[in-house]
């Protein structure tokens, strides 16, 4: 998860860091825990960021702290590092020749040999960010970054660009990297491109780079194509400046189709809708279900619910509402804030279930708890059956690349089976869309997309040392 947003625009135009903050508040989705932009007037770089949604964190007296006519920014979701301040993104190195500021979507498998590499190659690791408490993967990054350019100061002639085509091979996982000196945009995605990524048109000169292209929309950009696996883009006043730093070989993750991204979004030329849709008519075929009605868990539920009901013939009905107030349960810090926003989140419409026999369409299970309370308060407000249906095969896997289920013992499908499963959920059955047909849904070759964390094939290998703990860079571990 994290969402990431760049823009550079004619000098003349001082308000990026405001454009940035629209560009993160439609990637809201993708990060609840804390947002920061980066800003530059050509000369110097200013940062703002503090922990809490986009809209708890900015108002006009920040963002009018923030002139310049380019500027990055960040919304996050933890994967490496805990949740406070320090960890919050753009991430900022100094060198001698300026300031580097990146902001970062993904998860590396490889912190520990990086760390080992910036010991090695400039003898203290803990310099910069990683001095101050940040304990993530991006904070090392930067270090490295900064490292290379430090360099420059001894006669090495380094460049932000050079340096980066230095170190990008270096980083394992998933990435995908907005960053910017005082005068230029980069962004990077890594040779898998694990995490989405693209680039956007606005104006007559200006760019917009952003994880997902409705960041584009609310810009006003138009999107030109995605940043391609392995490639490096620089921005300047002269455009867009395109080089490679690895060899492509996607293998993009299936899950920004399942649920990650929003549903207006276009991955690989694929709408997230439609995909998401398709899925749910898949379902239909391999799990029908006598039922009087179906209904979606909203939202991210909804379009498989559509197309379930689309080829079965059930009638769709809204049976649930939805608190729009409340985030996305999957991505609070900790299982209690899970179970207290699952009863804040959904409340069943006791007028349309009761006495009917319901097919009920989500996206996943991971953990379990968002279905087993809601079988229970469906059946507590009348419904006389519960068909759970899910538009997704079973997560038995830990995703390492930058989703927050990374403990076996938290996927209830690594542990169960699928009838311990349904009777723990409480259902009167349960079936999942298999990987094929998922797979199929996308419209890509089930060869490029990553499936790991439903067949635990991962295409990015690891020391499992390296990733056995989200908090593996807490406490100066390095």
């Amino acid at each position: 998860m994290c969402g990431v947003f760049s823009v550079y625009l004619p000098k003349s135009c001082q308000d990026a860091a405001k454009m940035t903050y629209f560009g993160l508040y439609s990637l809201q989705h993708r990060g609840q825990e804390s947002a920061g932009i980066a800003a530059s007037n050509g000369e110097n770089i200013m940062v703002y960021k503090d922990l809490g949604l986009v809209s708890q964190v900015f108002n006009e007296i920040s963002l009018s702290s923030l002139p310049g006519h380019l500027a990055i920014g960040h919304t996050r979701y933890s994967t490496t590092g805990g949740l406070k301040w320090q960890n919050a993104q753009p991430t900022l190195g100094n060198t001698a020749f300026g300031t580097i500021a990146l902001a970062h979507n993904g998860n590396l498998v490889n912190s520990a040999e990086l760390s080992k590499i910036l010991l090695e190659r400039y003898g203290d690791v803990q310099s910069g960010e990683l001095a101050n408490g940040n304990t993530t993967d991006t904070a090392l990054i930067t270090a490295l970054l900064t490292g290379n350019l430090l360099k420059a100061a001894l006669g090495y002639g380094e460049t932000l660009l050079s340096t980066a085509h230095e170190i990008l091979p270096l980083l394992k996982g998933a990435f995908s990297l907005v960053f910017m000196d005082e005068k230029r945009i980069y962004a990077a995605r890594d040779r898998q491109g694990l995490r989405p990524l693209v680039v956007g048109k606005i104006g007559e000169s200006g760019y917009v780079i952003a994880s997902e292209n409705a960041a584009l929309d609310i810009v006003g950009a138009t999107f030109l194509r995605e940043v391609e696996p392995g490639e490096l883009i620089m921005i300047d006043d002269d455009g867009l400046h395109s080089s490679r730093f690895a060899e492509a070989k996607r293998s993009g993750c299936v899950f920004e189709y399942v649920y990650l991204a929003r549903p207006d979004a276009h991955i690989f030329g694929r709408a997230v809708h439609e995909a998401r849709v398709e899925m749910g008519r898949a379902l239909a075929r391999e799990f029908p279900c006598d039922a009087d009605i179906v209904i979606p868990v909203p939202e991210s539920g909804t379009p498989a619910a559509v197309g379930f009901a689309k080829e079965s013939g059930i009638p769709f009905a809204q049976g649930l509402t939805k608190n729009s107030y409340v985030g996305r349960t999957f991505i609070q810090p900790t299982d209690t804030l899970r179970r207290v926003g699952i009863r804040l989140k959904l409340n069943p419409l006791k007028s349309v279930i009761a006495g009917k026999k319901l097919v009920v369409v989500d996206d996943s299970i991971v953990r379990g708890n968002t279905q087993k309370a809601l079988v229970k308060m469906l059946k507590d407000s009348g419904a006389k059956e519960v068909h759970i249906r899910i538009s997704s095969p079973p997560v038995k896997y830990p995703c390492y690349y930058g989703i927050d289920f990374a403990k076996y013992d938290e996927l209830i499908a690594n542990n169960m089976s699928l009838d311990l499963i349904r009777e723990t959920l409480g259902a009167d059955s349960l079936g999942y869309l298999s990987i094929e047909s998922m797979a199929k849904a996308t419209n890509r070759d089930i060869s490029t997309l990553c499936l790991a964390c439903f067949n635990g094939k991962y295409p990015v290998k690891f020391s499992t040392a390296d990733v056995s703990d989200k908090y593996l860079l807490e406490g100066g571990n390095l």
